[in-house]
């Protein structure tokens, strides 16, 4: 899970910032929580509608937001062809934790990684939901169902915000209810597949199971005491998933078997892509859209990367677009451009 698809609204209140994601929704891929934003500069650009026009920067960062944490489900599917699962994705995270820490040691100081107890423990706690429950379980997923549809299940994530928010005692608004609802038809239609068996079942579970992890480690990360650093916190977090999916993948057993001669070139392509590009590049061309663009702006990554994952899937693996990923698609989709357009306006 990339960058995920995380709260659309709690972006202006929480303390640290989900893809590829990425609490990035998922995300995703996340490489980080994105329940935050950074504190908006002196020239940062006023809401849509002020007159002013958005600068070409803004755009080229939301493109590489839109198309990389997009493609980090296509990068899974390739990695996991001959990489085991947990493993993969434990090393994927270990390595942009520490790459990660070390540009912030080297760009702000050793002091800048400092952290109290308490911020480390939820730091950690973040980061076991997000990378090591929503992003692992989605990685092993995808060694069985296409990643377009892991992609347009991850869509989902947002509405279960907004019912965790719910369960929490914000009552969402109208608009909000009517998106988790479609978002909710249209996860139904894309499982219509695994009642006849064309889809694996047990594949599609671990993606909803994923989606409430992550979801409920971004709500989490908005009401903990997070690292006020966005980048430590993501750094801790990615050290602490990383790590737990390393150790996770042993008790497994993974590395019985691994000839890592035999990993296809693919694969380690793929793994670095998703460690350099997904899990660095994406999130800090994110992290500076937080503290540059409007928020409302911003929040359309969570409808647009499940739309580039399926494109992707189709053109470069041959994943089929029958209609329930089709149709099911579009209704998650439109579900959850319903709720970022309500919840930004509240």
């Amino acid at each position: 899970m990339t960058s995920p698809a995380a709260d659309p609204a709690a972006s202006a209140s929480a303390s640290t910032p989900t893809p590829a994601s990425p609490s990035p929704p998922p995300s995703p891929s996340p490489s980080a929580s994105t329940g935050s934003r950074l504190p908006a500069g002196p020239s940062s650009p006023p809401a849509p509608g002020s007159g002013r026009r958005i600068p070409a920067a803004v755009w080229v960062a939301l493109a590489i937001v839109y198309v990389v944490w997009g493609s980090t489900y296509l990068g899974i599917r390739v990695v996991v062809e001959t990489l085991p699962p947990f493993l993969s994705a434990g090393a994927r995270f270990v390595a942009a934790g520490v790459i990660l820490a070390g540009i912030i040691a080297w760009r702000q100081g050793p002091a800048a990684l400092k952290v109290s107890p308490r911020q480390l423990a939820s730091a950690a706690v973040v980061g076991l939901m997000l990378l090591l429950g929503g992003n692992g379980l989605i990685v092993l997923a995808e060694t069985s169902i296409p990643s377009g549809l892991a992609a347009l299940l991850v869509a989902v994530v947002p509405a279960w915000v907004v019912v965790l928010k719910a369960l929490a005692g914000d009552r969402p608004t109208l608009g909000g209810a009517a998106g988790v609802l479609l978002g909710l038809a249209g996860l139904a239609v894309l499982a219509l597949p695994s009642l006849s068996g064309e889809v694996h079942a047990g594949g599609l579970a671990l993606v909803i199971a994923g989606t409430l992890l992550w979801s409920l480690g971004s709500f989490a990360s908005s009401r903990i005491p997070m690292p006020a650093n966005p980048f430590t916190a993501s750094a801790y977090e990615m050290l602490a998933g990383g790590l737990a999916g390393l150790g996770v993948g042993l008790a497994r057993g993974e590395q019985h078997g691994l000839d890592l001669a035999a990993v296809s070139a693919r694969s380690w392509t793929g793994l670095a892509y998703l460690v350099v590009f997904g899990s660095l590049i994406a999130f800090t061309a994110y992290a500076w859209l937080l503290q540059t663009a409007p928020l409302s702006l911003v929040a359309t990554y969570a409808y647009v990367n499940p739309i580039v994952a399926v494109t992707l899937g189709a053109l470069l693996l041959d994943e089929a677009l029958t209609w329930p990923i089709v149709l099911g698609g579009l209704i998650v989709v439109a579900g959850v451009c319903l709720i970022v357009s309500t919840e930004r306006r509240r």
